[in-house]
């Protein structure tokens, strides 16, 4: 499905502020899989997403999804490939317009832009019962601006509008039942230890720009926060002293 084959990425190069992101980073994820990552500031865990949604371009290496080579593929491109969802509930969305509006730009991910957006009752009818799952109320405002949400509301939005299908929990939920509802694949970042054990069925721990820990299905339901952080200094020889991923 997706495969990552020895990407670097180097920040400022030459200069006196460099920084090495990813460094020959490789990773392979099956159809299905949903892979939580996690690792310390600097890790490299926001440029590895970055570099597949081709934010921005990678220094070498390889990017292929449903065996299609995506490395050198504009970010606009790679959206028939790629949802996302922000941890920046401002991003992602539409501000200007409204709600159904918003989703039926979601809807028509991929494809030759038209005219109009496609707004008929079929697809308000669908919008209406995806919005019902979030239990917002936001069924009933399908025609205000995004704009006006609150910010857990409009992140709720990102996520359909990503997966097409008020807490952070809720939204959690909603994914998981979503990604096993349809066998998505895919990669969440979290800061959150417990929610990274918790979900998915594979943990990657990212330092330094590469992947240090990859643990899946039974050995990951195995683990527990003490055992990863063992993990952690046995594979890198350092103490993890993130306080965001030790007190999350």
């Amino acid at each position: 499905m997706l495969r990552v084959e020895n990407i670097c990425k180097t920040f400022f190069a030459g200069t006196i502020n460099e920084k090495k992101a990813l460094q020959g980073l490789s990773l392979h994820l099956k159809p299905g899989d949903f892979v939580t990552v996690i690792g310390g500031n600097g890790a490299g865990k926001s440029t590895l997403m970055n570099s597949i949604a081709g934010v921005f371009p990678i220094d070498s290496g390889k990017i292929i999804i449903d065996g299609n080579d995506i490395t050198k593929t504009p970010e606009h491109k790679r959206a028939k490939y790629i949802g996302r969802v922000f941890q920046d509930p401002m991003m992602g969305t539409a501000a200007g317009m409204m709600i159904e509006e918003n989703l039926a730009i979601a809807a028509r991910r991929g494809k030759t832009p038209g005219l109009k957006w496609g707004l008929d009752s079929d697809n308000q009818t669908w919008f209406s019962e995806l919005l019902q799952e979030l239990d917002l109320g936001l069924e009933n405002r399908m025609t205000a601006k995004v704009g006006l949400l609150s910010g857990g509301q409009r992140q709720a939005l990102t996520l359909l509008m990503a997966l097409d299908p008020k807490t952070a929990a809720k939204v959690l939920a909603l994914t998981e039942r979503i990604v096993n509802r349809d066998h998505l694949t895919t990669l969440m970042i979290t800061h959150n230890m417990r929610d990274a054990l918790r979900c998915g069925n594979r943990l990657i721990m990212l330092h330094n720009g590469r992947v240090i820990i990859d643990v899946e299905g039974e050995e990951k339901s195995r683990l527990t926060i003490p055992d990863l952080l063992k993990m952690f200094e046995q594979a890198s020889g350092d103490m993890l002293d993130s306080d965001r991923l030790l007190l999350s």
